[in-house]
């Protein structure tokens, strides 16, 4: 049937779609679901067996713990992290332009510096706002 379907189609579509090409891709699959099982089934023959009070009990690092640890957190916490990535993700569009500052020109530099006045123009307005600020 499915050659059926392909039999009005040029002969070099009908070769790519060939299902022999998927066979490495079915291989790793196997081989990765193989894996996991396999390493399962070892963990669990080879792993303890006696379940105590102790074993089951959660890890923390031999602290006592104490208190609730749905308790709100700063938002200043946040908001430092996303300017991190925010300024960090934009100074790595300046890597392409020091790669290709020749073939730019004028108008690469022009473009430039535009970027690099609404990035100050940004960080401008988050020192103003007082973001940084961790005295309040």
């Amino acid at each position: 049937m499915f050659h059926l379907l392909q039999a009005g189609l040029p002969k070099n579509i009908v070769d790519a779609q060939d299902a022999g090409s998927y066979l490495p891709i079915g291989i790793q699959i196997i081989c990765a679901v193989g894996l996991v099982a396999f390493l399962m089934f070892v963990t669990h023959i080879l792993g303890p067996k006696r379940k105590t009070a102790d074993k089951l009990q959660g890890f923390t690092s031999g602290i006592e713990s104490h208190g609730d640890a749905r308790q709100p957190i700063a938002i200043k916490y946040f908001l430092v992290a996303i300017l991190f990535v925010l300024f960090d993700v934009e100074v790595i569009f300046f890597y392409p332009y020091a790669v290709n500052f020749k073939e730019l020109g004028w108008s690469g530099f022009w473009a430039v510096l535009l970027f690099v006045g609404f990035f100050l123009c940004g960080f401008i307005y988050i020192i103003k706002k007082g973001a940084l600020k961790w005295e309040e």
